[in-house]
């Protein structure tokens, strides 16, 4: 191989672990990138030299703890380079806006702009959630296949967080649907009772890679128009995705 094939090959590894919701035995790596057994072997070896890959117990493969450093300090640039287009949001809206991402099976959320209102909902930068009762964990979930999903929920479960949670499958799947068909995804106080929750997707090229989101009292974000705003966040997440990523592309979740 190639120096640069070398490269892009074990991305494509660490990608496949990241993908399996961060461990995946080398049949699944071999499976999900198409790439040789010898060929992943070799890779991996390094990989587990440099600690960005660990082998466990029952020899299925896990990503290893040097990427934590290199994740950390890339969530806050990319939390850095979000906050003019979260206020552009914020200006948008006049609600709190959020930029998280998809870690392992949780949602994280990696920079906020809040409301210049008195009454403001806040979502702690750092903060560790489960994607199925949030509007930004159903973006992130629907730039996924069903399979992936229902991968990611076995792992997971749908615990009740209020009367209006999701804690089906099929709900949520039908769910998912509907956030592709639209371009959007809404939270309606089922994360926390009075909270609504708009969200739309951020996309690195051809991937999805993040979601922003307006967030607020039930009342207000109900008064918005939700298509309009829907329409304008998502032209805002278009121009940051194009600041992430090397080129132009991306859907409209």
């Amino acid at each position: 191989m190639s120096g640069v094939q070398s490269v892009e090959r074990a991305l494509d590894v660490l990608e496949a672990l990241a993908e399996q919701g961060g461990e995946a035995g080398l049949s699944e790596i071999a499976a999900m990138t198409g790439l040789p057994y010898g060929t992943i072997h070799r890779l991996l070896r390094t990989l587990l030299a440099r600690g960005y890959v660990r082998q466990e117990s029952d020899r299925r493969y896990a990503l290893g703890g040097a990427l934590v450093r290199l994740g950390g300090v890339a969530e806050h640039m990319v939390g850095a380079w979000a906050q003019p287009y979260l206020t552009r949001m914020v200006e948008l809206s006049g609600e709190t806006a959020n930029l998280a991402v998809l870690e392992g099976d949780f949602i994280v959320y990696v920079a906020q702009v809040p409301s210049p209102r008195r009454l403001r909902m806040f979502a702690e930068v750092g903060r560790r959630v489960l994607p199925h009762s949030t509007a930004v964990g159903k973006v992130l979930m629907a730039g996924r296949a069903d399979a992936d999903v229902a991968s990611l929920i076995g792992r997971t479960g749908m615990p009740r967080r209020t009367a209006n949670t999701i804690t089906d499958l099929p709900t949520m799947l039908a769910e998912l649907k509907r956030v592709r068909d639209r371009g959007y995804a809404m939270d309606l106080g089922e994360e926390e009772l009075g909270v609504h929750c708009l969200a739309v997707g951020v996309h690195d090229g051809a991937r999805m890679v993040a979601a922003m989101s307006v967030s607020g009292p039930a009342e207000r974000i109900d008064a918005l128009d939700r298509e309009d705003l829907a329409a304008d966040m998502r032209r805002i997440a278009r121009d940051f995705g194009t600041e992430l990523g090397p080129s132009r592309g991306g859907g409209d979740v």
